[in-house]
C-alpha cells in the first residue's frame, strides 16, 4: 500500500515539514511493484516454498481465509468463516502477515477484507474465488476445469477490488495446496507467483492449541513459510497457538515478515503483474 503524504503547503510564518495524513490522503506516491519469481521451466507459473536458509532469521506467517463458493447457506445459518480475534491478536502482537483470501470470503466479509487490505501490517493475496481444487482428488474439494482456472483467479481479484482492497499481491495459493503442470500452465497468463509453504501448522479442525504451536515451533527454520488458517469454525485454536508461537520465535531471534519480503530476499525479480488487473465481474 502506498504511503500517503499530506500535500498542503506549509504556513508562511513557520514552515513545517509535511506530516502523514491520517485519513483522506492526497498526492499519494506511486505504488511499488511487488517482487515476483521468474517463470519456471517452459514458462510455467513459478512456485515459491520458502525463503533463504542463510542470513537473517526471518519467518512468514500466512493465513488462508477459506470460504468455498457453495458455503453461503452455512454462513447464513450462522457458521463463521472469519476470525476477528486472530487478526486482533496479530495487530496487538505487531506481527506482519500475508492473508491468502478467497473471493467468496471477501464477498461474505467485505469490511474485514477491506480493513486487512488497508492495514500496512498485512498483505492480501489470492486463494482463488471458489476454493475449488485445481487438480482432482484434493481433500474432497470440488474441482475447477482447466479452462476456468485463470478466470477463477481473476474473479477473486475482481472481488478484492470491488470491496476496496487497494493493493492485492500477485501471489496465489492453490486451494488445498494441490497443483500439477496443467494448473501451472493455465495460470501462466495471470502473472502470479504460486506460494506454497514448508511448515504446516496443522490448525485445520484442531482442538489442541499447544499441539499446533509445537508443530510450528518444531518446523520453523530461517526463511520458513508457515501455513495456518483464518477461519473460526474450521480452525478455532489458531489464535491461541499464535499467541504461544510469536513470543517464542522472537525469543529464538526470529523476525516476522510478509511473503513479499521473503520472495525479494530469494532473488525474486520485480516485474509488473501481467494479468492481475481484474477482467471479469464477480
Amino acid at each position: 500500500m502506498a504511503t500517503a503524504l499530506a500535500a498542503c503547503a506549509p504556513p508562511r510564518p513557520a514552515p513545517q515539514a509535511p506530516r502523514p495524513a491520517p485519513s483522506a490522503p492526497s498526492a499519494p506516491s506511486a505504488p511499488s511493484v511487488p517482487p515476483t519469481l521468474a517463470p519456471g521451466p517452459s514458462g510455467l507459473t513459478p512456485v515459491f516454498h520458502h525463503g533463504p536458509r542463510t542470513g537473517d532469521r526471518t519467518v512468514a506467517l500466512t493465513f488462508d481465509a477459506d470460504m468455498t463458493a457453495d458455503q453461503g447457506p452455512r454462513a447464513a445459518a450462522g457458521e463463521r468463516f472469519d476470525h476477528p480475534g486472530l487478526i486482533a491478536a496479530l495487530r496487538a502482537l505487531e506481527v506482519p502477515a500475508t492473508v491468502f483470501m478467497t473471493g467468496r470470503w471477501a464477498e461474505e466479509y467485505p469490511d474485514q477484507a477491506r480493513s486487512l487490505g488497508r492495514d500496512p501490517l498485512f498483505e492480501v493475496a489470492n486463494h482463488s474465488y471458489s476454493h475449488y481444487a485445481f487438480t482432482g482428488d484434493c481433500y474432497g474439494l470440488p474441482t475447477v476445469s482447466a479452462d476456468r482456472m485463470r478466470a477463477d483467479v481473476e474473479r477473486a481479484y475482481a472481488v478484492f477490488r470491488k470491496v476496496g482492497v487497494p493493493d492485492p499481491k500477485p501471489y496465489f495459493r492453490f486451494p488445498g495446496g494441490c497443483y500439477d503442470r496443467t494448473a501451472l500452465k493455465a495460470l501462466t497468463p495471470a502473472g502470479v507467483t504460486a506460494v506454497q509453504w514448508d511448515v504446516v501448522g496443522g490448525d485445520a479442525f484442531a482442538t489442541d492449541a499447544e499441539a499446533v504451536a509445537r508443530q510450528v515451533l518444531d518446523g520453523v527454520r530461517p526463511g520458513s513459510v508457515v501455513v495456518l488458517h483464518c477461519t473460526r469454525s474450521a480452525a478455532p485454536t489458531t489464535e491461541r497457538a499464535v499467541r504461544r508461537v510469536v513470543p517464542e520465535l522472537r525469543r529464538r531471534g526470529y523476525r516476522f515478515v510478509r511473503v513479499s519480503e521473503l520472495i525479494a530476499a530469494a532473488n525474486g525479480r520485480a516485474e509488473p503483474p501481467r494479468a492481475v488487473v481484474p477482467t471479469l465481474e464477480p
